[in-house]
């Protein structure tokens, strides 16, 4: 389908849209589920109509400057004024096409933020509560909530695995191309040498499902309880209130202990439980629709390096998109996070538009 032809087609949906609702015979669910779309298509199908006028008076443009007998001063006008159409009309173009870009159906979605401590040791560990603390502070200026569901702290501070649901609206959009290898570059401060050692951490972002979004069946679960503990060995309570739910038919293992009402634990182990899962079939179909391209949305292969954190000379570098921030401080603060995650989303918008053909 052409270019051309996709805008008619968005517009004349637009309007039978419009039809539709104003008819008044449709059940409450069904004008909720046309009124979303029609919201959604209203400024695509102005910006088309903007790009149909402005094609329109370009014509009318070229016609006058094409007529001979036009005089020298409405000539000179004209060419003005083409010279504006033509800048504006490729914005405009570009504007609609980003928009017709078929869109992850879990963007708007809140998200399950798990960071686990890598290669390095207790210098891995302190390096994901760095993270831990990156993320707490955007989500605190997004005006997200953060929400900790599961921690396993190191003897020396830090974290083996922190595992944060990250709630508000388009949550995931912002936050899926954080999944993948952190690594850090610094003189740990767990050692006095003065040497600089490389750690990682691994970051996994997965879109918080609802039960509308996936059904468990309750035969596919084990449930097991046990007492929870603390680092150490330590005794949290004296009951068995931790909880480990084990999905028979994939082996994903959810184990969670935070709370002291196994009521709770069981809650939170079924929010995780279920995001994890939710993924999973995810990159199942993303896999299939596309096995040949690289850094599928919201499901890329964790095991890549995407990003370093070099504190001897103040650099953060994703690897990605090949950029690199000499404000290091600002980025672990939260502040300047978005002068990354804004060009990953500009980046992976104009991949998608690449590979449409109109």
């Amino acid at each position: 389908m052409s270019f051309d032809a996709k805008l008619q087609q968005v517009l004349s949906r637009h309007k039978e849209i419009a039809e539709l609702m104003s008819e008044g015979n449709l059940s409450s669910d069904e004008f909720t589920k046309l009124s979303m779309e029609y919201s959604d298509l209203t400024p695509v199908a102005e910006a088309i109509e903007e790009i149909q006028a402005k094609q329109a008076e370009q014509s009318e443009l070229q016609e006058m400057l094409n007529d001979e007998d036009v005089d020298k001063e409405m000539r000179e006008l004209a060419e003005s004024e083409l010279r504006e159409i033509k800048a504006v009309l490729p914005e405009l173009e570009k504007k609609v096409r980003l928009s017709l870009v078929p869109k992850d159906s879990a963007d708007e979605k809140s998200a399950i933020l798990e960071i686990r401590a890598g290669t390095g040791g207790d210098e891995a560990a302190l390096f994901a509560s760095d993270l831990f603390e990156m993320y707490r502070n955007y989500a605190s200026n997004c005006k997200w909530r953060f929400e900790v569901m599961e921690a396993s702290a190191s003897d020396v501070g830090g974290y083996k695995e922190i595992i944060i649901n990250v709630k508000g609206h388009g949550v995931f959009a912002k936050m899926k191309f954080e999944s993948g290898v952190h690594r850090v570059q610094r003189i740990p401060k767990t050692e006095s040498g003065g040497r600089i050692h490389t750690s990682a951490a691994t970051v996994a972002v997965l879109p918080e499902a609802e039960e509308v979004d996936l059904h468990i069946d309750p035969q596919d679960i084990r449930i097991d309880v046990f007492r929870a503990s603390g680092p150490g060995g330590q005794s949290v309570n004296t009951t068995d209130s931790a909880i480990r739910i084990t999905h028979l038919p994939t082996g994903i293992v959810v184990s969670q202990q935070d709370e002291k009402s196994q009521h709770k634990n069981k809650a939170k182990a079924m929010v995780v439980l279920r995001s994890r899962l939710y993924e999973h079939e995810r990159k199942i179909l993303a896999d299939e629709r596309a096995a040949d391209r690289k850094g599928q949305v919201g499901s890329g292969d964790r095991s890549e390096r995407i990003r370093t954190y070099n504190f001897p000379q103040g650099r953060v570098t994703d690897h990605r998109i090949n950029l690199t921030l000499h404000k290091l401080d600002k980025v672990l603060s939260g502040e300047a996070l978005p002068e990354i995650i804004d060009p990953l989303i500009a980046n992976d918008q104009a991949e998608r538009l690449a590979e449409i053909s109109w």
